[in-house]
C-alpha cells in the first residue's frame, strides 16, 4: 500500500528566507518584541500567514518563561454567561486584543464551591501568563488564591474589596457607573417626571449595581425606597422587579433599569400592565447593548458603555504586566459613559 506523503511543517528558517531577514528578527516578531521596525513586522507576519508557519511553542516558552495564554474566569453559571450580551461584548474585546499579541483566552467557570480548588490549582499551574477576574463577590476567595500565587491579574469592574484585602493594589476596568446614571436620572427630571423609580442590580455584591444606585440616589436624594428595587440583570428579573414597583407605587411616572437586559424585561411588564411608553413611564436603561436598545418596543433610550473596549483594555492592562514585569504598577482605569437618546424616553 502506497504511504501517503507528508508535507513538512515549515520552519523558522523557512520565514525568515522569504521574508528576507534574520532568525533572530522572526523569533522577535513572534515573541511581540518592541526591537523591531513595523514595516518589517508587518512583513513576516504576512510570510507566517502565507506559509501556515506555527511556532513550536513548547520551545517559545523556554525562551520566554511565558505560555501565551491567558485566563478568563468568570464567577457565573455557565448557562447565564452564554446568554448575557454585555458578557459577549466583554470577552470579544478581549479575544481580539489577546490575538494582537499572539495570545490566547482559556475560560473557566467559577459555579460549584468546587470549582475553587480546581481552578487555583490550574492558575497556579503555570498554564496561563495572568488572569482576567469577573465579577466577583466581597467574600470570594479566589483574589486572595491569586496573590498569593503571584499571578498577574487585572479584575473586570471594581473589585468589591474588604479592608486590609491583600489584593487591593490589583489593575481593574470599569465604566463610570455612578456619572451614568446621574445623567440618566438627570435627563428623566429633565422631562418633568417626579415618580421615579430604579431597578438595580444586587449592590451588595458588585460594585457597578452600588454605584448606579449612588447616581440614581445623587440626583434624587430624597426619594422612597419603595421606588427602589433589586433584580439580578436577567431579563425576567427586570420583569418582576417592574411588577413589584407598579404593586407598591402605581403612580411611578418613570423608571431607570441598570441593564439593557432588565429593562427590556420591565418594557414587557409595562406593556402586559397597560402603562404607555413613554407617555405614562419614560425607561431608560444602561449598558447600551443595541441587540438589545434597537428592538425593544418601543427602542430604548439608555446609557452607552463600550463595553468591547473594556475587555480590550483588560487584556491590554494585563499584557503590558506580563511582558514588562519590572514596570511600575498597573493603572487602572474608568471609561467614561454618555446616554443615547431612543424612543422609551
Amino acid at each position: 500500500m502506497t504511504q501517503p506523503t507528508r508535507t513538512r511543517r515549515p520552519t523558522l528558517e523557512d520565514v525568515a528566507r522569504q521574508s528576507g531577514v534574520s532568525k533572530s528578527t522572526v523569533s522577535r516578531v513572534i515573541n511581540g518584541e518592541p526591537r523591531v521596525r513595523a514595516e518589517v513586522v508587518d512583513r513576516v507576519r504576512e510570510v507566517i500567514a502565507e506559509l501556515g508557519y506555527v511556532p513550536n511553542q513548547a520551545a517559545r516558552q523556554l525562551v520566554t518563561h511565558r505560555t501565551g495564554a491567558v485566563a478568563v474566569v468568570a464567577a457565573q453559571p455557565e448557562n447565564r454567561i452564554f446568554l448575557d450580551p454585555f458578557f459577549d461584548r466583554h470577552l470579544r474585546g478581549i479575544r481580539r486584543e489577546l490575538a494582537r499579541h499572539g495570545a490566547q483566552a482559556v475560560l473557566l467557570f467559577l459555579d460549584e464551591p468546587g470549582d475553587y480548588p480546581r481552578v487555583a490549582e490550574y492558575l497556579g499551574g503555570g498554564h496561563v501568563d495572568g488572569a482576567l477576574l469577573f465579577p466577583l463577590r466581597p467574600d470570594d476567595r479566589l483574589p486572595e488564591m491569586i496573590d498569593r500565587i503571584g499571578l498577574p491579574t487585572v479584575f473586570g469592574g471594581r473589585p468589591l474589596l474588604g479592608d486590609g484585602d491583600p489584593v487591593r493594589g490589583q489593575a481593574y476596568v470599569d465604566g463610570d457607573n455612578r456619572g451614568g446614571a446621574r445623567q440618566a436620572v438627570r435627563y428623566l427630571v429633565s422631562l418633568g417626571r417626579t415618580r421615579i423609580a430604579t431597578v438595580t442590580g444586587p449592590y451588595d455584591q458588585e460594585t457597578s449595581a452600588a454605584d448606579r444606585v449612588a447616581g440614581y440616589q445623587d440626583v434624587v436624594p430624597d426619594t422612597s425606597a419603595q421606588l427602589i428595587e433589586r433584580a439580578d440583570y436577567t431579563q425576567r428579573g427586570g420583569a418582576d422587579a417592574m411588577a413589584a414597583l407598579l404593586d407598591r407605587c402605581p403612580g411611578l411616572d418613570a423608571v431607570f433599569v441598570a441593564s439593557d437586559l432588565m429593562a427590556s424585561g420591565a418594557l414587557q411588564t409595562l406593556r402586559e400592565r397597560g402603562r404607555r411608553v413613554p407617555q405614562d413611564v419614560a425607561v431608560v436603561g444602561f449598558d447600551d447593548l443595541r441587540e438589545i436598545a434597537e428592538s425593544t418596543e418601543p427602542p430604548l433610550t439608555t446609557v452607552h458603555q463600550d463595553v468591547e473596549e473594556m475587555g480590550r483594555l483588560m487584556a491590554r492592562l494585563l499584557v503590558d504586566r506580563t511582558e514588562h514585569p519590572d514596570a511600575p504598577a498597573l493603572s487602572s482605569v474608568v471609561v467614561p459613559t454618555r446616554l443615547v437618546l431612543r424612543k422609551s424616553a
